[in-house]
């Protein structure tokens, strides 16, 4: 359902009762966990336009008015949204409150006061997922949570296999290749179909697992870093649970990017999620799910063991954090609720067609992202002339800075070679990605 909340709604400072009547009708439970962040940082939110998703995914006046909230270096064209996703004017407003307020408050703050606006926020994080708040911990980003999920699983003795795809991410491949030292396992790499679709990314998955009967746990990457392939992930997990092997959920680049509930997704009962990348809150704040019939499955950190083994924030043990960058995050939610998960996910694919369909036929240039809407969001990734080593990717996204004026990076990792990775955001102009298809069909031309 597309929330339709309006601009007076936020200046009366309704937001999250907003919020919470919108996520009711869609079968959500009430956000009352966490207040609404104050009026005055949301005050310059534009109205949401009627229509549909597809509707207000066009309409360029209102996405100026987003895109207006947030403050871009005028040096370069940022197609590079996939790193970081930068915070809205209202966000780093309330950031820069936090900041004075925690300097202020000082420890007292921290040891007195801290852990209710940390629970607040898993709350907040839990309700918009479709879980338990108790199911919820924060940790320093998604890859932090990998790396607990991933070292502390339990359900592994030797002999046994775990598996990984090709497109998943680079630094959660490195702790599966890890785990043959440490745990006495073997480790099988499946490669993702190109062109991909439906069809074959389950077939591929389906074969692996079969010629790998003594698989216990998967590693899938809802949104990978790559192409932005969107794996179907609740069949694969279904497919997965099957044979008896669980799934940890790469969910680091989905969040805030499509419209999902965890519940949705097969069954997972392991996920970690970033909330700088599509949330747009401040740098350095992510989590960890672990569904509760299944927390003895995860090990507790060795460092935490003050917190209780029944207590799902005894998984991580991150030190001191970034504090005024956790209690920014209902204010960074409140933003993304008043634009609304739908319509940012319909504006994102309208973007990345945008450039694709006027790329797609030129000679020389291939898409490696497949275009039906359940597979791609906003990233997708390209190659010039067929060249696929690192080197030739890093040199194109060069070329396409220095000569252009056109951020992009450059990924490797793939079965078939290394890509260029384009990534717009919600505040991105059609005008940007027509800079980056004229530059696309010069280069190609030679």
């Amino acid at each position: 359902m597309n929330p339709q909340l309006s601009r007076r709604a936020l200046l009366k400072g309704s937001l999250g009762l907003a919020v919470a009547a919108a996520s009711t009708l869609r079968g959500a439970p009430a956000l009352a966990q966490a207040a609404p962040a104050p009026a005055t940082a949301l005050s310059t939110l534009p109205a949401l336009p009627g229509g549909d998703a597809l509707t207000v995914a066009r309409n360029e006046a209102y996405w100026a008015q987003i895109a207006a909230l947030y403050r871009q270096s005028p040096d370069f064209v940022n197609l590079e949204h996939g790193f970081y996703g930068i915070m809205a004017r209202p966000v780093l407003v309330e950031l820069q409150r936090n900041i004075e307020r925690l300097n202020e408050r000082n420890s007292y703050f921290l040891r007195q006061e801290f852990s209710r606006e940390t629970d607040a926020v898993r709350g907040r994080i839990a309700a918009l997922l479709g879980v338990q708040a108790d199911e919820i911990a924060l940790t320093r980003g998604a890859t932090e949570a990998l790396q607990n999920l991933i070292t502390n699983y339990r359900g592994l003795k030797p002999g046994d296999t775990v598996m990984y795809a090709d497109l998943d991410y680079d630094s959660a491949q490195s702790v599966f290749d890890y785990l043959p030292e440490r745990r006495g396992v073997k480790v099988a790499r499946i490669v993702l179909p190109e062109p991909a679709s439906e069809a074959s990314i389950l077939d591929a998955y389906a074969k692996g697992l079969a010629a790998n009967p003594g698989t216990r746990l998967l590693l899938l990457t809802h949104i990978n870093h790559k192409t932005g392939l969107i794996l179907p992930v609740a069949e694969i997990t279904r497919l997965a649970k099957a044979r008896g092997v669980d799934v940890i959920l790469d969910a680091a680049h989905s969040w805030g990017h499509i419209d999902f509930r965890l519940p949705e997704l097969g069954g997972v009962d392991f996920a970690a999620f970033n909330l700088h990348k599509w949330v747009g809150a401040p740098l350095g704040v992510g989590f960890l799910y672990i569904r509760k019939s299944r927390l003895d499955d995860i090990a507790p950190h060795l460092s935490a063991a003050g917190e209780g083994s029944g207590d799902i924030r005894s998984r991580v043990h991150s030190g001191t954090t970034a504090t005024a960058n956790v209690m920014t995050v209902p204010t960074a939610l409140d933003f993304q609720a008043a634009i609304g998960v739908p319509n940012k996910e319909a504006r994102l694919r309208y973007l990345r067609d945008y450039w694709v369909e006027r790329v797609r036929d030129v000679k020389g240039v291939q898409i490696l992202t497949p275009d039906a809407p359940r597979l791609h969001g906003a990233i997708s990734a390209l190659r010039i002339g067929g060249r696929s080593s690192l080197a030739d990717s890093q040199a194109l996204a060069r070329r396409l800075r220095e000569q252009y004026g056109i951020f992009t990076v450059a990924r490797g990792g793939l079965a078939s070679g290394a890509v260029v990775r384009v990534t717009p955001a919600i505040f991105t102009r059609p005008a940007d990605l027509d800079r980056l298809v004229t530059a696309v069909r010069e280069i190609a031309r030679g």
